[in-house]
């Protein structure tokens, strides 16, 4: 195998760490939010923003890679798991276009609802990363579907 082949390897899973990875990080950051006050609100939910920036960064070079190691290996683009990741991955972007922006955007506003606020995204992170291991899974695993 060629060096320049398993470097974009390298680089494609390195993505894939750092476009998952940092969710898992939110999950202890959600229950502090719960009783957090402004300030440190504001705090957490720069985090979260930063998260889902980083996420979406990380997932443009997942995807570049993606798309180079199709089209410089052995597979085709209707082999079934990538098929299958592809159509997870528009999923999730779709998804993730929707989830996080609107809901830490209402922290802001006066009268919200900061219960059932941190609850949509305690849901939306642990909705986004199944999305995520589940693309993860055919990534790895690689199954023959049909």
């Amino acid at each position: 195998m060629d060096v320049w082949y398993r470097l974009l390897i390298y680089i494609h899973v390195v993505s894939a760490i750092v476009s998952i990875g940092p969710f898992f990080i939110l999950l202890p950051l959600i229950k502090k939010l719960r009783m957090a006050n402004v300030e440190v609100t504001n705090a957490y939910l720069d985090t979260f923003r930063f998260v889902v920036r980083l996420s979406k960064h990380s997932g443009h070079v997942l995807v570049g890679s993606g798309i180079l190691l199709v089209v410089l290996g052995p597979w085709t683009w209707t082999t079934p798991w990538i098929v299958m990741t592809l159509l997870v991955m528009f999923l999730s972007l779709f998804f993730l276009a929707r989830a996080f922006s609107p809901t830490l955007g209402k922290f802001a506003g006066e009268g919200q609802n900061k219960e059932e606020l941190v609850a949509k995204l305690k849901r939306t992170v642990w909705i986004y990363i199944v999305l995520l291991l589940a693309m993860l899974w055919f990534m790895v695993t690689k199954p023959y579907l049909w």
